[in-house]
């Protein structure tokens, strides 16, 4: 079956080139692909989604139309049916879903004109009220914890914010752990938020509030949660080592998606405790702290650095640098966070810039000699 990469990022090419696919009329769609990848999928391939993954090198995964079906019915059967606001770029699996869930309801969605400010956002929303056979069409939309937060911001002073955000039955909330304060005040201010938890390898969402949706089962082995179920993507474009080590079967031929993130279930409900390997996810975004901090360490007087990820109210999580004082003191600590900041800004983005710097009398170690990480992030969290 031929790959189609898609043109651009406007979100209503990516909704019609989406539509034939899942259809099965046409090419499947690629979004974000790398020059190198083959142009052809196999059957049944609707979406082939590039992304970082939880270890900041690209990969791009395999959604059938199956999956993707399968997630969009299931959201439907646990929160309901209406017209779908995007919010999201269309070219990530929360955007791509979006767009997925408005198809099987035959609803065309709404989607937000130029960037997300609270005024867009909230102009979008208040448009979308409509009616059938003298019912108010229940509406829906999917934002990123930072999102939600700036809205929550606006809206303490601009009523339509306020108002936009009530409109809606449901606001699911996913890309990364939404700190419990901006729940507190979504819930306060009269915001219905359902939080979510997935990725691409699981069609976006996947469980909700803790709970799984229909028909994806949940485990927990050596810490990491895995999931199985409808949902799973087929597997990594070009990659079938890749495809292998993270899509596991049991005896019974049950097929498992390794998710790499800690968790535990508590009477059937899901919490999730962070990343098993060295990536945080800030904004919605995974950034790879390893990548962070060899850049950091290239900085003068910053190379003893270690680099970690803390609780930030805003965007989830953040990463901090900590270094030993001595070199470090020969420079003003303002100009060596700007240009850390500005390194990583130009390596990675500007989504990956370190938010402090924190300088200490000594790193803590391992017996190995190696930075005890956890410790530092400990120490980081309580000064915080």
């Amino acid at each position: 079956m031929r790959l189609e990469p898609a043109t651009g990022d406007d979100p209503r090419d990516i909704l019609r080139a989406l539509r034939v696919a899942l259809h099965g009329a046409g090419p499947a769609l690629g979004l974000g692909l790398v020059d190198d990848l083959p142009g052809e999928v196999r059957a049944g391939t609707a979406v082939v989604v590039t992304t970082s993954g939880s270890t900041g090198i690209p990969k791009s995964v395999l959604l059938s139309r199956d999956a993707l079906t399968s997630s969009a019915l299931a959201t439907a059967d646990r929160i309901g049916d209406g017209t779908w606001l995007l919010a999201l770029p269309a070219a990530y699996v929360a955007g791509v879903q979006v767009l997925v869930r408005s198809i099987i309801a035959d609803r065309e969605p709404a989607i937000l004109s130029g960037a997300f400010t609270p005024q867009t956002f909230s102009a979008a929303a208040l448009m979308m009220v409509s009616t059938e056979r003298g019912h108010r069409i229940p509406t829906f939309t999917s934002l990123v914890p930072a999102q939600l937060s700036k809205l929550l911001d606006a809206a303490e002073h601009d009523g339509q914010v306020l108002a936009a955000l009530r409109s809606f039955e449901r606001i699911l909330i996913g890309g990364q752990a939404l700190p419990a304060l901006v729940l507190e005040r979504a819930e306060a201010a009269g915001v219905r938020i359902t939080k979510t938890y997935g990725s691409t390898e699981t069609s976006g969402g996947c469980v909700y509030d803790g709970e799984p949706l229909r028909g994806v089962r949940l485990r927990i082995v050596g810490g990491e949660v895995q999931i199985a179920g409808p949902t799973l993507a087929d597997g990594y474009l070009g990659d079938p080592a890749r495809t292998d080590a993270a899509f596991p079967r049991d005896a019974d031929g049950t097929r498992w998606y390794r998710t790499g993130d800690a968790g535990i279930l508590e009477d059937g409900r899901l919490r999730v405790r962070g990343r098993l390997d060295n990536v945080i996810v800030s904004g919605g975004v995974n950034i790879s702290l390893d990548r962070v901090e060899r850049i950091v360490r290239s900085v003068p007087g910053l190379a003893g650095a270690v680099v970690v990820g803390v609780s930030d109210e805003r965007w989830g999580e953040a990463s901090v640098i900590v270094a030993p004082r001595g070199e470090a003191l020969r420079r003003s600590e303002s100009v060596q966070l700007s240009e850390a900041r500005t390194l990583v800004a130009e390596e990675i983005g500007p989504h990956a810039r370190p938010s402090r710097l924190v300088l200490v009398d000594e790193i803590p170690a391992l017996p190995s000699g190696k930075p005890d990480r956890e410790a530092i992030r400990r120490a980081i969290a309580a000064l915080h």
